[in-house]
């Protein structure tokens, strides 16, 4: 028999395919498998914070860096198409101008003094610094309670949107159109501005603002994300929603004193927030002061972390109102019988430990704070009653 034929048949009688064989995948990875592994790595970091990444520390300046390299490299955004998700290479911003070039400075390379390296990382901070920028900035959704006085209020804008009476701007000039209690488009969505969490930082021998806002969204959720980190947004993929004639004449009204000669200004209705650092007054949210004043506002508040009635603390001037025919003491009456249900009950102690409780702070939602000023000023208060169960006006 031949040797042949005696292989064929130790072949053929493999019953449990022993000698069958099977080509090894191999382990190593190719350069297209690579890349977008990296890439996956950009798109779980947006999934968990909700936001491209930024050069506040090592980690997330890595994945910034990263991400700006590929959006330069069209062979591999090519590639990476199937699986940007979140449309992260598509957002590659052109440069028109030098404020372009200062917004696009990660590293703030360009706010540094002339002796300053440019080799220094200025913004990787200490482990104890990280603590607070790494808890990011994420929507969260809010009870249909807290939700409802802000619904009536996108409701309203919509309408006011389509019958003409408001209109979508370009948004630029960020810390001149960035304002609490403004509303805004970010990619198709209308949100609301509550609070800009505006605080100046010093970066070189430039300020700017930056801070956590209160931003809430017409599906209901609300964000802390930060100043520039939702003016850079809006630059990119948002409009300014403009005021109403209407808010508009009103505003004229109420600030460049076009009133009758027989009118005469008795002072000005303010709307504050404080800055106090006391955890049972920090931890309230929506509290606003709304007072009067007969001498300017930043004149009366200048001293106001010595005074009772600002809680012993600073405070955010967010509006004020030049004011005819009005007079303080009723002024206040009509404002403390209207809120009485949200007026702020708490005790603070002067340095001799004297306990004093302040009034004309009240819990109430930013929208409704300014729309009860309004109807002050306009006189139409009497028409209107709050329900501070639900947190709306209601016509009498």
């Amino acid at each position: 028999m031949s040797k042949k034929k005696i292989l064929a048949d130790i072949f053929n009688d493999d019953e449990f395919g022993i000698l069958d064989s099977k080509a090894k995948n191999s382990n190593v990875k190719t350069e297209d498998e690579r890349l977008i592994e990296s890439f996956q790595d950009i798109n779980v970091f947006f999934e968990k914070n909700n936001r491209e990444p930024e050069a506040t520390n090592v980690t997330e300046f890595k994945l910034l860096s990263r991400l700006k390299a590929l959006r330069k490299d069209a062979k591999k955004v090519e590639v990476l198409k199937p699986y940007d998700s979140h449309n992260l290479l598509n957002t590659k911003e052109e440069i028109k101008s030098v404020e372009d070039i200062l917004n696009d400075d990660d590293l703030g390379i360009l706010d540094t003094d002339e002796t300053l390296s440019i080799f220094k990382l200025k913004n990787v901070k200490s482990a104890s610094e990280r603590a607070e920028t790494d808890f990011t900035a994420r929507r969260k959704a809010m009870s249909n309670k807290d939700f409802a006085p802000y619904e009536t209020q996108f409701k309203k804008v919509h309408k006011e949107l389509r019958e003409g009476k408001r209109k979508l701007k370009e948004f630029k000039d960020v810390e001149k159109n960035l304002e609490e209690g403004k509303y805004y488009v970010l990619d198709g969505v209308l949100l609301f501005l509550e609070k800009d969490g505006s605080e100046d930082r010093q970066i070189g021998d430039r300020t700017r603002k930056d801070g956590r806002t209160i931003t809430i969204f017409e599906n209901g959720t609300v964000s802390n994300m930060f100043y520039r980190s939702l003016a850079k947004a809006l630059y990119n993929n948002g409009s300014i929603v403009s005021d109403t004639d209407k808010d508009a004449e009103e505003e004229l009204f109420k600030n460049a004193n076009i009133v009758n000669e027989e009118d005469v200004q008795t002072g000005w209705v303010y709307v504050l927030r404080s800055k106090s650092t006391n955890p049972d007054i920090a931890a309230i949210n929506d509290l606003y002061k709304i007072g009067f004043s007969s001498v300017d506002v930043n004149e009366r508040i200048k001293n106001a972390s010595k005074e009772s009635t600002y809680l012993y603390a600073d405070v955010h001037l967010l509006d004020k109102y030049a004011c005819y025919n009005i007079e303080a003491q009723k002024f206040e009456h009509l404002i403390h019988r209207f809120f009485a249900d949200v007026c702020l009950n708490v005790d603070v102690f002067d340095d001799e430990g004297k306990r004093i409780t302040p009034r004309e702070w009240f819990v109430a939602p930013r929208p409704i704070i300014d729309k009860v000023v309004t109807l002050i000023l306009s006189g139409d208060i009497v028409k209107f009653k709050f329900d501070s169960v639900n947190m709306v006006l209601i016509e009498k």
